[in-house]
């Protein structure tokens, strides 16, 4: 009988371990990507494709691209960068931007009117550095 117990208690033991280990993976399955880049090719072949892919693909469970800075401008600007922020906001992922930056650049509204979530972001970066989100940044 002790055999018996030993031996269930050497099969469940890493099956358990590695169930902890799967769940805590997922926990910290987060992607965020700071768009800053005022370059339209950066944008377009390389943030961009990347994020929405990481998306599409589940590559992460979930994927916020942060528009920062001169972005926020390049975006306002480009119907073909428009078009490709909202096609990966239909595929499930979160658009935000700095106020601060989209203030700057006197855009907050249009940003707004993209369905972009206009807001402080340092507070919500800095909580998702410290919780262990990935981080890209463009």
């Amino acid at each position: 009988m002790k055999k018996l117990i030993l031996m269930v208690f050497l099969i469940i033991t890493p099956i358990i371990g590695m169930t902890a280990t799967k769940s805590e993976m997922r926990e910290q399955d987060q992607l965020m990507v700071i768009w800053s880049s005022g370059d339209p090719d950066v944008a377009l072949k390389v943030c961009l494709m990347y994020t929405h892919a990481a998306k599409r693909n589940g590559w992460f469970k979930d994927v916020s691209l942060i528009i920062w800075g001169p972005s926020a401008k390049l975006l306002v600007e480009s119907d073909e960068l428009k078009a490709k922020v909202q096609q990966m906001k239909d595929d499930g992922v979160t658009l935000e931007a700095c106020v601060n930056c989209a203030n700057m650049y006197g855009v907050a509204d249009q940003l707004s009117e993209l369905g972009i979530d206009v807001k402080g972001m340092g507070k919500p970066l800095t909580e998702r550095l410290k919780a262990g989100w990935k981080q890209l940044n463009f």
